[in-house]
């Protein structure tokens, strides 16, 4: 999801008030559309913007290595929040734009947030030929070739992408439960990118090669009121496979944990809730889990997943943690982890 995503964005300038993490919970959908099962996806179209669901994400995630082979890891994302289903123009549209940027290195974390209303040309999102802007960042191609740029005070980064596999759907077909009410989201995901460019960062120019990942989501309530964070994780192992996984904490103190293990040609399996089993291990300075155990009895998969930055906090609007990990056990490997819902 990204549950990754699933994120907070949303409704973020009434996140004080709402339900859920982040708004993501708020009861009542008004007008705006849901999810539904048995989704059909039309492409290019659905690589833009759905303005009828309330909250929607392109989310980008990379793992990359320099030529000393110091280990770095980067973020860029577009999120889209409509605060009213009416149609508007200019500065009277409903829709409203936050980006995120970040690059980490094993002993900084620069990032960066830009926030814009749609309809004045300042950000948005055109599904063919696709575009996807804030300002001056960019993820724009084909979805096989891509460019993707952004820059904060400390860093900034220029990189090509090309895709190396095909398009993955998460839960049944793309449609995502994530919760036992039924809330769900449309989900999926490129996370075959391979990833080459530039990050200058306070040190110099540093050139990077690597793999990415880029999801995409949307909904309009894809959180139950009573889930109050998540911790997702896209993780590549050496041997081709893939898993992308996260649990949906409660305030009651259960969890909701599904996930979906790829093969090296795109081949997928949905796990449904309780198949993976995630338990932290380690706790940074801010008492978040930046150590876990992931084990999916299925595939024989039982690994610790640690940060290779424990301090990858992102202090945006919303704030959560996000950074690259390695991955060590029965299988070896790299990722990207996500955690939301911690003060």
């Amino acid at each position: 999801m990204n549950v990754k995503a699933l994120i907070f964005l949303c409704l973020w300038p009434f996140a004080a008030a709402a339900q859920g993490f982040a708004g993501l919970g708020t009861q009542a959908a008004d007008a705006f559309s849901l999810p539904a099962p048995d989704p059909e996806f039309t492409f290019p179209r659905d690589h833009g913007p759905h303005e009828d669901y309330r909250i929607e994400w392109w989310y980008l995630t990379a793992n990359l290595s320099g030529p000393d082979g110091t280990p770095y890891g980067l973020q860029w994302t577009l999120f889209r929040s409509a605060v009213a289903v009416e149609e508007g123009s200019g500065w009277t549209t409903p829709q409203l734009w936050m980006g995120h940027a970040a690059v980490t290195t094993p002993d900084a974390h620069y990032v960066s947030e830009r926030l814009a209303r749609g309809g004045i040309g300042q950000a948005g999102v055109v599904a063919a030929p696709f575009n996807a802007w804030i300002d001056d960042w960019i993820l724009a191609g084909d979805w096989t070739d891509m460019r993707m740029t952004a820059s904060g005070v400390e860093f900034s980064y220029d990189m090509t992408l090309t895709a190396q596999g095909p398009l993955v759907f998460h839960g049944d077909d793309g449609y995502s439960v994530k919760s036992a009410q039924g809330q769900a989201s449309y989900y999926y995901s490129q996370p075959f990118f391979e990833i080459a460019g530039t990050l200058r960062l306070p040190g110099g120019d540093v050139a990077v090669t690597g793999n990415a990942w880029l999801d995409r989501e949307w909904s309009s309530q894809p959180l139950a009121a009573n889930q109050t964070g998540w911790d997702w994780f896209s993780l590549s192992f050496d041997d081709g496979d893939k898993l992308m996984g996260y649990t949906l904490r409660q305030s009651d103190g259960n969890g909701f944990a599904v996930a979906t293990w790829i093969a090296p040609d795109g081949a997928t399996i949905s796990y449904p809730d309780g198949a993976l089993v995630a338990t932290p291990l380690g706790y940074n300075d801010r008492d978040v889990p930046v150590q876990w155990r992931l084990v999916l009895p299925e595939q024989d998969l039982d690994v610790t997943v640690a940060a290779i930055n424990e301090n990858t906090w992102m202090p945006t609007t919303v704030p959560y943690w996000e950074g690259p990990v390695t991955v060590e056990g029965s299988h070896a490997g790299i990722g990207y982890l996500e955690m939301t819902g911690y003060d």
